[in-house]
């Protein structure tokens, strides 16, 4: 007959899966009961990783066999897999300045983010709007030049830098931080850091509302800006090809696993407008984003042509829906920036942004019943309290 005192002596030979201690050790094994040579074990464990868990039947199954037990009954309990989601569920708010924080984000690059964010900017700042541009692409920062900023160094104050300002936006860069041309060749942890001073650092005013031009996918960037302040809203951007409307996808399915708003999507290049005789022409397709926006409960903000003066205002710092207000691009960022506006109310109005609280992630190895696992839920609780 087998006898719980066998059957536990056989369950402190196996390991918790990256650790030197058992299961037993450990005190995960909650309860054992043997009847006619069946074991039933009840296991509490604090990774909720699919892997850890395979591992650990493995592990138990092949001990037990030893005991000549082939007939196993084995729950094993474990937490359900913590979510990452913005602080616009937690409150956090490392810059607290600022009402309202929009993501402009992408699937993919060379779709015109830059480009949308300067112009939703400038037009919600010629709509009475206090507004700040903060360029996050770190390793390709383009609003410098688009705002006609390259090469303006920003004022030192202290610990603290200020600001630059053009068409009534304040503005920040890495590209303003760093010398003309420096590639940034940097890991995610620095990209993290970045993001964070970016919005820390900089002496920016009470904001209506932070333009937030991000780089293009799913990746440090997003995740550390969403975990970092409550992001009101998040846009969108694409061109009507299929090819990147499957990279929205992706995106816009960051933004509902981070909790953030979807204020809408910006469709550009669709359309071209004949600098000759102004008529528009669909050569790269146009409309194909109102399915993908019904998909996800949103908007379709704007539809924006391929235009001249678009590629030329880029290029020279002189902003389109600025200099150009009455072109047919100019005005579609301006009715874009006032639909906008009113999404933004409505969430806030909803209660989209509200207060569950974020519970510390382990790092990936690390068991929250060790030392180490302990140390940083301690470390990640008192900067979520700051």
């Amino acid at each position: 007959m087998i006898t719980v005192e066998q059957v536990n002596e056989k369950l402190s030979n196996v390991k918790y899966p990256g650790f030197s201690k058992s299961i037993v050790d450990f005190g995960f094994v909650k309860d054992i009961s043997v009847d006619n040579n069946k074991v039933a074990l009840f296991v509490d464990i604090t990774s909720s990783a699919a892997e850890v868990e395979a591992q650990l039947r493995e592990d138990i199954a092949n001990e037990l066999k030893l005991l000549g037990c082939d007939d196993v009954q084995l729950t094993i309990k474990k937490p359900q897999a913590p979510k990452q989601m913005s602080n616009s569920m937690s409150g956090k708010n490392i810059a607290p300045q600022v009402q309202n924080f929009i993501m402009v984000s992408s699937g993919k690059g060379g779709v015109g983010k830059s480009t949308t964010s300067v112009n939703l900017a400038i037009a919600l700042a010629m709509q009475g709007k206090k507004v700040g541009l903060l360029d996050a692409d770190i390793y390709g920062p383009n609003i410098p030049r688009m705002m006609g900023l390259e090469g303006v160094q920003p004022e030192i104050v202290g610990s603290k830098v200020q600001p630059l300002s053009a068409y009534g936006v304040e503005v920040m860069s890495m590209g303003s931080l760093v010398e003309p041309g420096q590639a940034l060749v940097w890991r995610g942890a620095m990209i993290q850091k970045a993001v964070q001073q970016l919005l820390q650092d900089i002496m920016w005013s009470k904001l209506d509302c932070l333009i937030i031009d991000m780089p293009p996918g799913t990746g440090d960037a997003q995740l550390t800006l969403a975990q970092s302040v409550p992001v009101a809203a998040g846009i969108n951007v694409t061109t009507p090809q299929q090819v990147a409307l499957d990279d929205s996808r992706r995106s816009l399915e960051m933004f509902d696993k981070l909790h953030i708003p979807i204020a809408g999507i910006v469709e550009n290049m669709s359309g071209f407008i004949c600098p000759n005789c102004s008529e528009e022409s669909d050569i790269f397709g146009q409309g194909t984003c109102e399915e993908l926006a019904k998909e996800y409960k949103t908007d379709v903000l704007a539809n924006i042509p391929i235009e001249p003066s678009i590629r030329v205002g880029g290029d020279e710092g002189k902003p389109v829906v600025y200099f150009y207000p009455d072109s047919v691009t100019g005005k579609r960022y301006l009715e874009a920036a006032r639909k906008l506006w009113e999404n933004i109310e409505k969430a806030n109005e909803d209660g989209a942004i509200g207060n569950e609280s974020i519970q510390p992630t382990m790092p990936e190895g690390v068991s929250a019943c060790s030392a180490e696992g302990q140390a940083y839920k301690k470390e990640q609780e008192a900067n979520n309290a700051k």
